[in-house]
């Protein structure tokens, strides 16, 4: 019997090869390859920012 795969967080294909994961202000995002990480971030810029007190 094999483990079910996490959907990935962008395009919901299943997660088979792990190492593309982000840690955001939401708690940890999981993705199928690397575009879909980087056009993640991309789309949410605000989820990944550390904003900085004046």
């Amino acid at each position: 019997m094999s483990t079910p795969k996490l959907p990935c967080d962008l395009c919901q294909q299943p997660v088979k090869i792990q190492g593309f994961s982000l840690k955001s202000i939401t708690g940890v995002k999981v993705f199928c390859c690397e575009g879909c990480k980087s056009i993640y971030q991309l789309l949410n810029p605000a989820q990944f920012s550390n904003p900085q007190p004046l």
